[in-house]
């Protein structure tokens, strides 16, 4: 993969990062600490272990919830990853779109009269 590329899929994850920032004040630091280049240390393992605690999501606490959220965290430091997992939130953003928008949108109205 040329290092153009690697730019491009890099910067294209982080965009996907951004669009999930501003929604709860918790969640905008984790993600600063978490895009930093320092916590790389912490990320890898916290990435192995998410991805773990899904793989055995039967057991009570871990969940499935963890291994994509793994996933993500691996793609932040493996290239090879980036381009999969940035395909795959834009289309899952995609399609939370939609299906909000057929349920009425996220502010509950189910149609252009408000009701």
């Amino acid at each position: 993969m040329s290092p153009a590329r690697k730019l491009k899929l890099k910067a294209r994850l982080h965009r996907q990062i951004a669009v999930m920032r501003g929604r709860h004040a918790r969640l905008d630091r984790f993600l600063d600490w978490i895009e930093d280049d320092r916590a790389r240390l912490v990320r890898l393992p916290l990435a192995f272990l998410l991805i773990l605690g899904g793989v055995v999501s039967f057991l009570p606490v871990l969940g499935f919830w963890m291994l994509p959220l793994g996933v993500l965290l691996l793609a932040l430091d493996l290239p090879v990853l980036r381009g999969p997992v940035t395909h795959v939130t834009i289309r899952l953003r995609r399609r939370l779109g939609r299906w909000l928008h057929r349920r009425g949108g996220a502010n509950g109205t189910n149609g252009a009269d408000g009701r």
